[in-house]
């Protein structure tokens, strides 16, 4: 399953810093002036699931597959990118392939750090890209527009249709607005055929990242950045993550062990990272099921409403297509009993045919014949 998260947002916001902390690698290069990255960076980050490394110990299984999820650290974009400012033209190219954007805001002072735009003003910085996007979307509607115009006068029906949506886009575009705050407006179709034809930035689903300082942690309460980003984000409906770039690029460099009581010290339960990666996870609209035993107990990612035979697909395809019924049990209810085999015995492996739609923690065993 080929879907991705990119990184985005102004030069030295921390973008580059985050994704080596989520990679664990030194993949990204992190300086002091901006357009540090030029090529996308590209890592595929394990998804936190303590469901999974439970499930392992109860069946006592030797090897542990966890789900994954791509991460794109994308070059930083400054004003006039549409119009191919800085290293604009790359960098609309790179976000147009990625599945949704992980928009990094910086809220926090440093005199030692460049700020490209001279100041620290978060709601302004995200704009900057936000408006990018949308110019971007709106060079991209202009040229399909004028041709479709010209073909819905000749009484073409296909032509009046596209027309049709292609004017309610422009005119949210026109606005300023980004197309997935006024999806409602359009029907399911009109959103596919925009997703596919001409490929919008602006429709892609969005979370932001707060990068706060250390002394800010846990909830940065008292930084006033936050609470300006948290209103946008807010009355946009999109989910924040709060972070600090800093401590995540700490935390990895230190052995596994010391990890635990490094966060306790910060007042954390878990990295940052963790919800970044959850949040994105849950933002593309994935779930996962398990498959368990003693060889192996893994997780596996499909899109929320797949269907049993098409889960059993992301296995193998030899299983979809001899797909004959899946033996079902959700996690809270294993849980309660204790393993698969004693599960089985008790009778609690519900018997699912292929209309049936997989559930987040849904174990399942898949029966099969090619």
């Amino acid at each position: 399953m080929k879907l991705n998260i990119g990184i985005v947002g102004l030069p030295n916001v921390g973008k580059s810093t985050i994704f080596n902390a989520l990679t664990e690698t030194a993949k990204a290069g992190v300086a002091n002036y901006p357009f540090c990255t030029i090529d996308p960076n590209v890592g595929i980050v394990n998804v936190p699931d303590e469901r999974l490394y439970k499930i392992a110990e109860l069946e006592k299984s030797k090897n542990i597959v966890p789900a994954t999820i791509e991460f794109v650290d994308i070059a930083g974009l400054v004003k006039g990118a549409s119009k191919g400012e800085g290293l604009g033209n790359q960098f609309l190219s790179n976000i147009r392939q990625v599945s949704a954007i992980a928009h990094v805001v910086r809220c926090f002072d440093d005199p030692d750090i460049v700020h490209v735009e001279g100041s620290v003003n978060p709601v302004r910085d995200a704009e900057i890209i936000e408006t990018e996007l949308i110019l971007a979307d709106l060079q991209s509607l202009e040229k399909r527009y004028e041709k479709t115009a010209k073909a819905a006068k000749t009484g073409n029906k296909e032509a009046k249709a596209e027309l049709e949506i292609l004017e309610k886009a422009k005119a949210i575009l026109e606005d300023l607005q980004p197309l997935r705050l006024h999806l409602d407006k359009f029907e399911e179709e009109q959103i596919d055929w925009l997703k596919k034809t001409l490929y919008p930035l602006t429709i892609k689903p969005i979370m932001y990242i707060a990068n706060i300082p250390e002394e800010d942690l846990p909830n940065g309460e008292n930084n006033i950045y936050l609470k300006q980003l948290k209103e946008k984000a807010e009355k946009e409906g999109a989910p924040l993550v709060i972070l600090c770039g800093k401590v995540e690029q700490e935390l990895i460099e230190l052995p596994k062990e010391e990890r635990k009581e490094f966060l306790l010290a910060l007042g954390l339960e878990e990295p940052g990272l963790n919800k970044m990666i959850k949040t994105g996870y849950k933002l593309l609209g994935l779930i996962t099921y398990f498959t368990a035993g003693e060889k192996e107990a893994r997780a596996w990612t499909i899109k929320e409403g797949t269907k049993a035979p098409q889960a059993a697909g992301e296995i193998h395809s030899d299983i979809e297509r001899g797909f004959i019924a899946a033996e079902v049990i959700n996690y809270e209810d294993y849980i309660k009993i204790g393993s698969m085999q004693k599960a089985k015995e008790l009778g609690q492996l519900r018997i699912e045919g292929k209309d049936y739609i997989v559930k987040d923690g849904d174990i399942i065993y898949f029966r099969f014949n090619v």
